[in-house]
């Protein structure tokens, strides 16, 4: 299963829950945001080489750490030389060795988010729980439906006291699953270290999981 995490704009916290979603559902995490990657990298060939036909797609995957990934590069050249155009074929072939795929989209409505969509068997939208983000939401969804990747639940970033979570539900007609503000969800990517690994009694680490459960329901 491929799920795409997307999210109507930057800085609501969708590298951290695609970081924590790879753990949770033991899925290859892909680092899809060619032009401002997010999550952890080391050596190696990445998916700017994969897209520029340098490297495979299983070369690229890094194990053996608390969450494998596929990350992208940093450099503007690799970026430029990336042909989006190959990344739904790299994509499968990932779903195809390793089973469950998680990819960190980019954010908003650039062209390059659709090639995920497009290729996924569902997505996760990622949002704000302010009210102005349900307007970018509910632009993310709409092209989600133009590519017919059906949308499996909402997740309300960094909740400090009550989200309009009924609102999200009832505009996007998808759960809303509150993921509250954790210093330690925080700075998972930073330290290499999912919370639902290292504090899975958190309220973070049980909201994931229940998010994590509705992807696992969608395969059947």
């Amino acid at each position: 299963m491929i799920l795409a995490v997307v999210s109507g704009k930057g800085g609501v916290g969708k590298s951290t829950l695609s970081f924590e979603l790879g753990s949770a559902l033991d899925a290859v995490v892909v680092d899809a945001d060619l032009g401002m990657a997010n999550l952890p990298y080391a050596p190696g060939p990445d998916l700017h080489d994969v897209l520029a036909g340098h490297a495979d797609p299983i070369e690229a995957v890094r194990e053996g750490g608390p969450v494998t990934l596929l990350p992208c590069g940093r450099s503007l050249v690799g970026a430029r030389a990336a042909d989006v155009r190959n990344l739904a074929e790299a994509l499968r072939s990932v779903e195809a060795a390793y089973g469950d795929v998680v990819v960190d989209c980019p954010a908003g409505m650039r062209a390059d988010a659709g090639v995920p969509l497009a290729v996924a068997d569902a997505c996760l939208n990622v949002a704000s729980p302010k009210g102005y983000a349900l307007a970018d939401a509910v632009r993310t969804r709409e092209l989600a439906r133009e590519l017919d990747c059906g949308l499996v639940g909402v997740a309300v970033n960094r909740v400090i006291d009550d989200a309009p979570l009924e609102a999200f539900a009832d505009v996007l007609g998808a759960p809303a699953t509150a993921i509250p503000a954790d210093p330690k969800l925080g700075n998972a990517i930073e330290r290499v270290s999912p919370v639902v690994a290292h504090a899975p009694r958190s309220l973070a680490s049980t909201r994931i999981r229940e998010l994590a459960s509705a992807v696992s329901a969608c395969r059947v």
